[in-house]
C-alpha cells in the first residue's frame, strides 16, 4: 500500500496537537486564559489582508506587558521572535524618557551667564571656584557645579595621563574601585546597581541593587564588601553626589586612601567602567528586568559566572578565581556545555559518558 505524500507531516502535526492538549489539562485556569488571549491576539494579526501582517503599537504593548505577567509567554509566541519583544521594550523605554517632561529639573542657565563664565576663564585662566565667587559678587545666583559645567574644555595633559596609568599599574595589587550604574525595569523605573571590583584579579567583591541610594545605604554595602577591617589601601571613586561628605569620611576613618577621579573622566576608573560594559552586553541587553529582586538575582548569577567561569584577556585568558587546566581524562570523554546565567552563557568541561552511566 502506497503511503500518501505528506503523510508523515500530517501524523506529526496530529501527534503534536495531542501532546499539546494533554499538557493543557495540567495547566491552571489562569495559564489557559492567558495562553488563549495570546493566541487570539496573534490570530487577529494574521487575519489582516496583507502578504506580511503589520504589527501595531497596541500589539507590541500587549506582548511587552504579557512578558511581565506570564512566564510562559515565549512558548505561545509565533508571529515574532522573543528577542523582538525585548527590543520593543528597550525602544519603549527610550520613547518614554524622550516624552517625559523635564520641567522639574534645573532650568538652563541664561546665555549671558554662560558667556560670562567662558569669558572669565579665557581672560584670567581662573578655575571654577574663583569664577563662582566673582559671579556671586555680581549678583548671579548660580552653583559652583554649574560654573564647572560651562567652563571651556581643556586639552588633556599627556603627562598627567601617563602618571595616572603608571599609578594604576604599580598599585594594582592594593587598588579597589566602586561605582554605580542604572538599569531600567519593565515599568520604566530606574534601579541603581552598586558594585565594588578589585584591580588585581578583576574580581567583583560586592554588588547590590536599590531604587533610592543614600549615604547610609552605601556605607552598609561597604561594610559587607570589606568585613573585619579588610578594606583596601586605595579606593577609586568618582565625584558622584550620592556619596556626599559622609561616605568619604567613613572610608578615611577605616584607613582607606581615597583616589577621586576628575570631573567627567570615566577613563580614570576604567576597570569599573569595563565591567559595566560587560554586564550590559552579556546580561542586561538580553533580559527585561521586572523589579529589584529580579535584578538582584540576575546579577548574583552573572557575578558568579564572571568570577569563576569567564576568561579575561587582561588575566592572560584566565578567570578572576583561576580556572585549572583540564585535559581530556579518557579517550571516550566528550566536551559538554554547562549553562550559566540561565543559559545565556556556558562553561565547557570534559565529561565521560561511561562514568556517568556507572
Amino acid at each position: 500500500m502506497a503511503v500518501p505524500i505528506g503523510y508523515p507531516d500530517v501524523m506529526h502535526r496530529i501527534l503534536a496537537a495531542v501532546v499539546h492538549t494533554l499538557r493543557s489539562l495540567l495547566k491552571s485556569r489562569f495559564d489557559l486564559a492567558i495562553e488563549n488571549a495570546a493566541l487570539r491576539q496573534q490570530l487577529a494579526v494574521m487575519k489582516q489582508r496583507r502578504i506580511r501582517p503589520r504589527l501595531r503599537g497596541s500589539d507590541r504593548l500587549f506582548w511587552v506587558l504579557l512578558r511581565h505577567l506570564w512566564t510562559g509567554w515565549a512558548q505561545a509566541l509565533i508571529i515574532v521572535k522573543p528577542e523582538t519583544v525585548v527590543r520593543w521594550h528597550r525602544k519603549g523605554f527610550r520613547t518614554y524618557w524622550r516624552w517625559k517632561p523635564r520641567r522639574n529639573g534645573r532650568p538652563q542657565s541664561a546665555r549671558e551667564i554662560r558667556n560670562l563664565i567662558r569669558r572669565m576663564a579665557t581672560e584670567n585662566r581662573w578655575g571654577a571656584p574663583r569664577i563662582h565667587a566673582e559671579l556671586l559678587k555680581l549678583g548671579f545666583m548660580v552653583s559652583e557645579r554649574t560654573v564647572s559645567r560651562y567652563m571651556p574644555k581643556k586639552r588633556a595633559n599627556p603627562d598627567a595621563a601617563d602618571r595616572w596609568r603608571t599609578f594604576l599599574r604599580n598599585h594594582s595589587d592594593v587598588l579597589t574601585a566602586m561605582d554605580f550604574f542604572t538599569v531600567p525595569t519593565v515599568s520604566f523605573r530606574e534601579l541603581h546597581v552598586f558594585f565594588v571590583i578589585g584591580h588585581k584579579r578583576r574580581r567583583i567583591l560586592h554588588t547590590n541593587v536599590t531604587a533610592h541610594p543614600t549615604a547610609a545605604w552605601i556605607i552598609q554595602q561597604l561594610r559587607e564588601a570589606f568585613p573585619f577591617d579588610t578594606g583596601p589601601r586605595y579606593l577609586i571613586l568618582d565625584r558622584d553626589g550620592k556619596y556626599g561628605h559622609v561616605v568619604p569620611e567613613k572610608l578615611k576613618s577605616w584607613g582607606v586612601k581615597l583616589v577621586r577621579t576628575s570631573w567627567r573622566s570615566p577613563w580614570q576608573n576604567g576597570v569599573a567602567e569595563r565591567w559595566v560594559l560587560s554586564a550590559r552586553r552579556e546580561l542586561l541587553d538580553n533580559v527585561v528586568v521586572f523589579n529589584e529582586a529580579h535584578l538582584r538575582r540576575l546579577l548574583a548569577e552573572y557575578v558568579r559566572y564572571y568570577n569563576i567561569d569567564r576568561c579575561h584577556l587582561a588575566l592572560d585568558k584566565d578567570s578572576p578565581e583561576t580556572r585549572d587546566l583540564r585535559l581530556r581524562p579518557t579517550a571516550s570523554a566528550k566536551v559538554v556545555a554547562l549553562p550559566r546565567v540561565g543559559g545565556i552563557h556556558h562553561r565547557y568541561e570534559w565529561q565521560d559518558p561511561r562514568c556517568l552511566a556507572a
